[in-house]
Order: C-alpha cells, then sequence, then structure tokens
C-alpha cells in the first residue's frame, strides 16, 4: 500500500500519546548508549589503550568520544535528508538499529592484548557511526513529535525529547551506579564495562520493535505526495532565515544546557571543593527536577506561546549566570549546591523544553528534518560541544570567572534572536500545513 497517498486522519489523543512515546523511547535509548561511553571509559580504556599512564588512557577515550561529537552534524545532513525523502518512521528506525548495533560490537570487541591495533581501530569506526546516528536523531525526533502532536498541546508533546534525552544521562548514571555496587573495581575492569552496553543494545531492539509500529505522520505524506525533491542542501538553502535563527536560538541553550548538567559537576568538585559522592547525588537530584520541569514548561508554551518561555530563559540567563556560578564557587552544603544548580536548570528548562517546537515550526514538511537537525547539530559540536574545554582552559589560565561572562554572552545573543528573530504570534507551518490538509 502506498501510505504517501493516503488522506490524512484524525486521530485520537490516546493514539497520538501511543507514537510519541514510540518516539521519545527511542530518543532516551539513543542517550542511554552515548552516555554509557563517558560513564564506564575509566574501566574500559585499557582494554583499548593500554598504556602505563592512567590520564592518557582516559584522554584516548575521551578522544574518540569527540571524535563521535563532530560526526553529529554529518548524520543530521545524512539522516535529515534521509527522513525527508523516505519518512520520519524509516529515519529514526533507521538510527535506532545502527545505535544498538555500535552498542553490541563494543559490548563484543576483543580488546587490544588480543588482536592488537584493530581494537581501538573498532572501536573509533563504531562511535564515529553511533555519532552519524544520534546526530539525525534530533532533528528526525523533533520533527516527528512536533508533526505528530494534537495541535492544542504541540507544546507538551515535544517536550519529552528532552525528558528522554535527560533520562537516557540519568539510566546511564543509575546502571552504574548497580554495577558499581554489584562488582568489585577488578571485575568492572576485566568485564563488567560490558554490561551497559549489552543493555543499551538490548533496550535498542525493544525500541526497534516499538518504532516499526509507529505510524508515519500526515505532514510528511502530504508533502511527499506533492514534492519528490524532499530534504536537498539546495532547498534548505532557500530558507536562510530560518536557519539563522535555528543557529542563534541554540547557541546560547546548548552553552547553558551543557555547562549546567555536565560541567557543573567538575565545577562542584574543582572549584568548590565539594565531595564527589555528594556531588553525584545533587547531580541527579537536580536532573530529576529538571526532567519534571520540561513537559509543565511545554504545556505552558501552549497556553501562552513559545516566545515568552525563550525570552524568560533570556533575561533569566543573562541576569542570573554570573551570580550563580560565582555563589556556587564557595558554597559549602549540599542543599545550597542543589537550590542553586536547581535555580539554573529552571532558567534552562525555558529553552530546553520548547526547542524542537520552535525550530520544527520554522520550516516545511519538505525540508523539515533537515532544517531542524543540520544548523542545530552544527551549532551544538562547535559550541555545546566545546562548553567544557573552554571553561577548564580559563580556569587553567587563572580566568575562571570568564567563562560565567561567557556564558552570559552566549545566552544574550540569543535573547536578541528570541526578541527580534521570532514573531509574537504562533506563526507555525505545522498548524498551516494541517489546515492545507484537512480544508480548514
Amino acid at each position: 500500500m502506498d501510505m504517501t497517498n493516503q488522506q490524512p486522519i484524525a486521530r485520537t489523543e490516546r493514539k497520538i500519546a501511543s507514537n510519541i512515546l514510540k518516539g521519545s523511547l527511542g530518543n532516551m535509548i539513543e542517550w542511554f548508549d552515548w552516555y554509557v561511553y563517558s560513564a564506564f571509559a575509566i574501566y574500559f580504556s585499557a582494554a583499548f589503550f593500554p598504556s602505563n599512564n592512567q590520564t592518557a588512557k582516559l584522554l584516548s577515550t575521551a578522544a574518540v568520544f569527540a571524535i563521535g561529537f563532530v560526526m553529529r552534524p554529518f548524520g543530521s545532513f545524512v539522516m535529515g535528508r534521509y527522513a525527508d525523502r523516505h519518512g520520519r518512521r524509516a529515519a529514526l528506525t533507521l538510527s535506532v538499529m545502527i545505535i544498538a548495533g555500535g552498542s553490541m560490537i563494543i559490548a563484543l570487541v576483543p580488546t587490544f592484548s588480543q588482536i592488537g591495533i584493530w581494537s581501538p581501530i573498532i572501536l573509533v569506526a563504531t562511535r564515529m557511526v553511533q555519532g552519524l546516528s544520534l546526530g539525525g536523531e534530533y532533528g528526525t525526533s523533533a520533527t516527528y513529535l512536533s508533526e505528530m502532536a494534537s495541535p492544542q498541546r504541540r507544546g507538551f508533546y515535544s517536550s519529552f525529547q528532552y525528558v528522554t534525552l535527560i533520562a537516557g544521562q540519568l539510566l546511564a548514571l543509575l546502571v552504574q551506579i548497580v554495577l558499581q555496587q554489584m562488582f568489585n573495581e577488578q571485575q568492572l575492569y576485566a568485564f563488567g564495562w560490558r554490561i551497559p552496553f549489552v543493555i543499551g543494545a538490548i533496550g535498542a531492539l525493544v525500541v526497534l520493535w516499538l518504532r516499526l509500529t509507529m505510524e508515519e505522520s500526515d505532514q510528511f505524506k502530504h508533502a511527499n505526495k506533492h514534492n519528490k525533491r524532499s530534504g536537498t542542501l539546495r532547498l534548505l538553502a532557500k530558507y536562510p532565515k530560518q536557519v539563522l535563527i535555528v543557529i542563534g536560538l541554540t547557541l546560547g541553550g546548548t552553552i547553558s544546557f551543557y555547562s549546567y548538567t555536565t560541567y557543573l559537576q567538575q565545577f562542584m568538585i574543582n572549584t568548590a571543593g565539594m565531595n564527589k559522592e555528594v556531588v553525584a547525588i545533587v547531580n541527579f537530584a537536580a536532573l530529576l527536577v529538571m526532567i519534571v520541569l520540561q513537559p509543565v514548561f511545554g504545556a505552558l508554551s501552549d497556553h501562552i506561546g513559545r516566545k515568552p518561555l525563550l525570552v524568560f530563559f533570556g533575561v533569566g540567563g543573562t541576569i542570573a549566570t554570573v551570580p550563580i556560578f560565582t555563589l556556587l564557587a564557595h558554597v559549602t552544603t549540599a542543599w545550597g549546591a542543589f537550590l542553586l544548580m536547581v535555580s539554573g536548570l529552571i532558567l534552562v528548562s525555558g529553552y530546553t523544553s520548547i526547542n524542537a517546537i520552535v525550530k520544527a515550526e520554522l520550516f516545511p514538511a519538505k525540508i523539515r528534518a533537515l532544517g531542524v537537525g543540520l544548523p542545530y547539530s552544527l551549532t551544538v559540536a562547535i559550541f555545546g560541544g566545546t562548553a567544557n574545554y573552554v571553561a577548564l582552559w580559563m580556569r587553567s589560565a587563572g580566568i575562571e570567572s570568564g567563562f560565567y561572562w561567557y556564558v552570559t554572552a552566549t545566552i544574550f545573543i540569543s535573547l536578541l534572536v528570541y526578541i527580534f528573530g521570532l514573531s509574537h504570534k504562533n506563526d507555525s507551518l505545522i498548524d498551516r500545513e494541517e489546515a492545507e490538509m484537512y480544508g480548514k
């Protein structure tokens, strides 16, 4: 049956929720598989990069992690193009197949002592392919969730992209904690580090089955029926303003997100001098709060609009970033650290909860996955992926407070985009396409 020639159908809220759940769970598994690499690097680094220097081993595994990060823009192009041409469901299914295969390969690959140089080569190649997969997941997932959601609840449903992203990170941390309780260090170094990759591969296979039962979005079917040249760079070049808006939208948001979720752990340990175990608990609890905030803020955007929430993040981040980091540098209690971290995450949630739907609403269906994914992933790779490095470099140079102002400056730039680049009204191309399809 030719799916592209079917007429749009009105779905029940239950059916919409089912499709959203299937798409979101895949996003969680992809991020779980991505984060377990860094979570367990300390245990498997010697298996692939034998060295007498522990730092050298960790740097080698960190370099492989960075290579995967750099591959994400290429993945957003390849998978975004595929999604705009062959369907959101097809691209999301392919994406989770790749991540499942990659995790199983890492779980089973022999060590350096067994096959020599081929061991790290296989690891690097696998992480590069996984980077391609993850790079394509964001734009395609954002597009699918936005198109599948009911008009009056698009903000709420699309917020689950970051719910599952953060959940994947927390799940990786939880698995690490459980395995550390089950096995001693020698066992974790010997074989325990392989277990989370097996868990990720099995989870991805379950999600693969779920994604095969997802429905395709009506917007894609309608656009594909009328346009056979979807998802090309030439077509994307016709939307320069939208591309620049996505870059501007993402700049301050991605740097803030990685600063408050990833770097803040190191900051509380190295600068504030807090205990590692306490920091881990504070981080876990604060991220749980952030997960709850995403659908709350998403639902709020359905009532008051997307722009007010982005301006809330922009204004709040511009004013509060330096004070929050300055106070955190001198914090002495876990509760103090928790409240300060949550304060930052509340502000960041003004961006994370709705950034997917805001970007998706900028582009027509024929170029939506590529338009959302490519400029986003380029911005994240250049700025979000380097946030930790910039922070640590400034600290080593004795100007650590310069990083606070760096984050503030990027948020302010994004604030200008929110104010001057976005309409005060919810001018959504998705809504317009639905009106055309249903003859409203």
